[in-house]
């Protein structure tokens, strides 16, 4: 009995990728004898998801379990602490596996149903007791069909209660009618331990019925799953359809998010009661949804009782909150979080509706944001090493991770790619963690070695550019701006990483690729007098943002282009005349050289295009698009929550003093008062009278370089503080 034999149900092992339809969820349950104990311990992989029981009760509150991998590279393994759940005598241990990501069975675009390491459910397991091994994965575990007929990441869960099997995870219970498990081939990859929060039950919201009658309403733009109470006769079924919009008659309007979805049912699960004559209680296992309306139909005898929606994401902690005096930026910072958490479930993710994809260019634009909101260093850190894991051989890297061989011709470049080089050092600003850089050094050097055959005199073509950019801002830069932009900061950073990594030589070469790749941009793309890009059209103010943002411009033409970005921006009355790179790029600039104030009526304005804009269109989460097509629940134009706690709030980081030990503060007056909090610090201050007053906690064995209006600067210690500056 070893960690890393495999074992599944013989039913699967035959027939499990070709079954039509796809087979039910296994059931496995071995008995095993405990005499006395302190202390146990379960490792388990189940993939894709998996749920432990554990004498008739389930192991813990997480769900969606492990968290997706390159399966033949690395498989995850939970660790579950079982002492509470043991008894003296015989105990009963229960494994349930869902599909998840490694057996996904309907057809979708990004071809996921091909994935190479594609194949029926399996687990493998240790079971401990006071450190001597009890049980593993062989044949003497029982297995058989359970009540989950059907479970697809995408498409949703069909679960019948009359399948279920009463007292299946008892001692008393007679598995002699049920088959042998049998072993078979892992996934290929080498087991490691997920040691990141796990997704749970985040919230539970009630839902209401809509006026129109027909669909039941969350109030808010979510990820997870809808719980239901029911009573009716057996063979009944109650069909619940998940959207997060909803027709002017009050139907559920799907027309936008399923179009991905080539087989299948989209975001529909499925309950058929067992007729108990009691309400019955049921909410899905293995599949997860992005909603915030669901539509309701029974088929036969029975009334749905009660409906609540069920918030599903990681557990990282909550450690940043800011409020200001100024509502929508209040409401906007409420959105984005919303948005962060929903995106990430297990990986962070573009959304949690018809994707659940892991794109990399939505990753690395949120990352700022995150580290400021939550503790979240941990998970991006395994996502990386999925992302890693992805890589090809020549060091190319795919627009999503996990892949299953879509995204490397299209839907990268180094806008995208840069998630690599940018969340590792973003993780280390925060924390003082350089972890992340040592595991991915490697794998960054083979992704500018493979840029090194890209480029053309220093200039990289490929990737995508300012993605969506609204038609109104006419033409968009050439993605070979924004795409050597991020090489040479790519090459900046590694060069940065190779002197903490204490390789000289290397930081040397970077470095001095970098500055090639410098001269090459300002060659192509300097058009003389500070201007960059076409020198035309709304579309320049992401060239000029650029060109600012990476500190490309020579030192002699910054005012210049400096003075044009702001002219552009106070003519187009500060609308977002941009797409995703420049929402980043154009608010930093202008808070970074002076112009906080400007930045901060882009947020603001309620005219389209802008993030106000979807506040007034309904949107409780951020929008893929300005106009609130498509889908309303992204992240990736979200680096506006980093910006309120960085320039509102005031908390910047030294990278010469990283991680929270130190924080800069300084804070820009652009709205009456602010009270943000980070990491233990605490920054409050208010305008009045022309003068800024600010109380400042910094928390204990910290210490805090606190600059106000006016370049005054105090250095602090633990303690409260209280300041003022006349503006």
């Amino acid at each position: 009995m070893n960690f890393g034999h495999w074992i599944t149900s013989p039913q699967l092992s035959r027939n499990c990728v070709t079954a039509d339809p796809p087979s039910p969820a296994p059931l496995f349950r071995r008995a095993f004898e405990c005499s006395g104990f302190t202390t146990g311990r379960v490792r388990l992989s189940g993939v894709g998801y998996h749920e432990l029981y554990l004498n008739g009760r389930k192991v813990g509150d997480r769900v969606l379990d492990p968290a997706v991998s390159c399966y033949e590279k690395r498989v995850r393994f939970v660790t579950f602490d079982i002492t509470e759940y043991l008894h003296p005598g015989t105990n009963v241990v229960g494994v349930i596996l869902g599909n998840g990501w490694y057996n996904p069975s309907t057809a979708e675009v990004w071809n996921f149903f091909k994935a190479p390491w594609r194949d029926c459910v399996k687990f493998t397991i240790e079971l401990e007791i006071d450190g001597r091994l009890v049980l593993g994965a062989d044949e003497s575990w029982k297995c058989t069909s359970g009540p989950i007929l059907f479970d697809a990441l995408r498409n949703g869960e069909t679960y019948d209660a009359r399948c279920e099997i009463d007292g299946w995870l008892g001692e008393r219970y007679d598995d002699s009618g049920w088959l042998s498990a049998v072993r078979i081939a892992g996934p290929g990859g080498m087991l490691d331990e997920q040691k990141m929060p796990p997704c749970k039950v985040l919230q539970t919201i009630p839902m209401t019925l809509h006026p129109a009658g027909r669909v039941y309403d969350a109030g808010q733009n979510l990820s997870g799953w809808a719980r239901i109470a029911v009573q009716g006769e057996a063979g009944a079924e109650v069909k619940l359809e998940y959207a997060e919009r909803i027709t002017e008659d009050g139907d559920l309007d799907t027309n936008f998010q399923d179009t991905f979805i080539k087989s299948g049912d989209f975001q529909t699960d499925r309950y058929i009661l067992k007729g108990s004559g009691g309400a019955e209680s049921w909410e899905p296992r293995f599949t997860y949804h992005g909603f915030r309306y669901v539509r309701v139909s029974v088929t036969g005898a029975a009334e749905v009782r009660n409906i609540e929606a069920r918030f599903v994401g990681t557990a990282f902690d909550s450690i940043g909150k800011i409020t200001t005096s100024d509502e929508t930026i209040n409401q906007l910072q409420k959105m984005t979080r919303w948005s962060f958490r929903s995106n990430f479930v297990g990986i962070p993710t573009d959304c949690p509706h018809r994707e659940k994809n892991g794109w990399t260019g939505d990753a690395a634009i949120a990352a700022d944001t995150g580290l400021y909101n939550f503790d979240v260093g941990s998970s991006y850190a395994e996502w990386l090493q999925l992302l890693a894991d992805c890589q090809r051989r020549n060091g190319q890297l795919p627009g999503i991770a996990p892949t299953g061989g879509w995204g490397f011709d299209w839907g990268s470049g180094p806008a995208w790619d840069c998630a690599l080089f940018s969340i590792p050092y973003e993780i280390y600003l925060h924390t003082g963690d350089d972890t992340a850089i040592r595991q991915n050094y490697p794998a960054m050097k083979r992704y500018l070695d493979f840029c090194g055959t890209m480029e053309s005199d220093g200039i990289l073509a490929f990737g995508l550019g300012d993605w969506a950019s609204p038609e109104e801002c006419g033409k968009s830069p050439s993605p070979a701006l924004t795409s050597t932009g991020y090489y040479y900061m790519d090459a900046k950073r590694i060069s940065s990483f190779a002197r903490l990594l204490g390789e000289p030589e290397e930081e040397a070469k970077y470095r001095d690729l970098a500055e090639r790749v410098r001269a090459a941009f300002n060659r192509k793309f300097h058009l003389g007098d500070g201007l960059y890009g076409d020198g035309s059209g709304k579309g320049e103010l992401t060239a000029l943002g650029c060109a600012l943002y990476h500190d490309l411009v020579e030192p002699e033409f910054r005012q210049r282009t400096l003075d044009r970005l702001v002219a552009l921006c106070r003519e187009g009355g500060c609308r977002a005349y941009f797409g995703i790179l420049g929402a980043k790029y154009v608010p930093r600039v202008l808070a970074e050289n002076g112009h906080a104030d400007l930045a901060c009526r882009f947020f603001t304005q309620r005219e389209f295009p802008g993030w106000a804009h979807w506040i007034d269109l309904g949107l409780t989460t951020l929008g893929e698009h300005w106009d609130g097509t498509a889908s309303r629940n992204h992240i990736m134009f979200g680096d506006l929550g980093a910006w309120f706690f960085r320039y509102l709030g005031g908390f910047r980081h030294d990278p010469e003093r990283p991680g929270c030990r130190h924080l800069i503060v300084a804070p820009c007056p652009v709205v009456e008062s602010c009270r943000a909090e980070y990491r233990g610090y605490v920054s409050e201050w208010e305008v009045k009278d022309g003068t800024m007053t600010i109380r400042l906690t910094v928390p204990p064995n910290s210490s805090a370089m606190l600059q106000l209006p006016g370049e005054e600067r105090f250095e602090l210690g633990s303690g409260i503080y209280v300041r003022s500056a006349k503006l």
